[in-house]
């Protein structure tokens, strides 16, 4: 027979455990949607004014904050608008469609994904550079810095046409500009991680006689991993960004950017908040799998679970 019993002391009730993971987070989401509402009955209220006084009718308080939280083209929609346009564009459309957010969706993720990949390479290839090569990090790492000052919005369009002219369209401008984006904050957290290793390691690894590589291979890497996986997940943020940018100045017909452009075009407000809220959960399902990635490399490599 089983035995039941309490938790043993200092391991809290799985309930009161989830409680507190859960409850933080719930209550700040019910703060911002309460803010939303009162956001946009304020931002709606205007228009609403003028609109009843042109039908000539003075509707009642509760009437009035109804119609400005149904307003077909609002000048800020309200959640429900938006969460009903959001179900509408995922689950009753098929995939295949051109309305559903869920085939825009893959179609900016794409460019994302390359240009993650892509920014990933190059921004490790150049921090092992750095470190290794002295020369570097006093001639070339400025330069990386620089070119992160100079604006997207302004830097994307000239990408586009560039490559346009010799003939490169689709897929891989787009990428090109999240690379862009995401190749910074790795190049800077991985010289950060491969320096992390103390003195007396690498003094270690001389004693042994290890070359430069092994040193490589057996401390900064190894040692690297907490800065790696930390940068990735600003990078691939920035890739989304990106991608959706380079979506921008393109007049693309696919894709997160797409909607927000015609959803500007059209004034459909709806439609255009949609859309972001899709692109933040395509973040937020980034970021989770760079921090599945985390926990499977740290399992592979022995760590403690925390």
């Amino acid at each position: 027979m089983g035995v039941t019993g309490n938790p043993g002391p200092g391991v809290a009730p799985p309930m009161t455990s989830l409680r507190a993971k859960f409850l933080p987070v719930l209550t700040i989401v019910a703060a911002i949607v309460a803010l939303w509402y009162v956001a946009a009955i304020g931002m709606n209220a205007p228009f609403q004014r003028d609109q009843n006084s042109r039908d000539g009718v003075s509707p009642d308080a509760w009437t009035f904050i109804g119609q400005t939280l149904t307003q077909p083209k609002p000048t800020m929609p309200a959640p429900h608008q938006v969460a009903e346009n959001l179900w509408k564009n995922i689950f009753t459309v098929k995939v295949t469609s051109k309305r559903s957010l869920v085939y825009h969706s893959a179609v900016t993720l794409s460019s994302t994904l390359l240009g993650f990949l892509m920014g990933t390479a190059l921004g490790v290839v150049i921090a092992i550079g750095i470190v290794h090569v002295p020369a570097l990090a006093k001639s070339f790492l400025p330069w990386v810095v620089a070119s992160q000052m100079v604006p997207m919005l302004a830097v994307a369009p000239m990408i586009i046409v560039i490559l346009a002219a010799i003939g490169v369209t689709g897929l891989l401008p787009k990428a090109l500009i999240s690379t862009y984006l995401s190749f910074f904050p790795v190049t800077v957290g991985m010289v950060k991680g491969l320096r992390s290793p103390e003195v007396m390691h690498l003094d270690l690894m001389r004693t042994y006689n290890a070359s430069k590589t092994k040193t490589f291979i057996k401390l900064r890497a190894p040692a690297s991993l907490p800065f790696f996986f930390a940068s990735i997940k600003v990078a691939v943020a920035a890739s989304l960004v990106g991608a959706i940018v380079g979506e921008l100045p393109t007049g693309a017909v696919a894709g997160i950017g797409s909607k927000l452009l015609a959803g500007s075009y059209y004034s459909q407000t709806i439609d255009v908040w949609a859309a972001l809220i899709a692109g933040s959960i395509c973040a937020v399902l980034l970021v989770l799998a760079v921090d599945v990635a985390r926990v499977l490399a740290g399992k592979a490599m022995g760590a403690r679970p925390a």
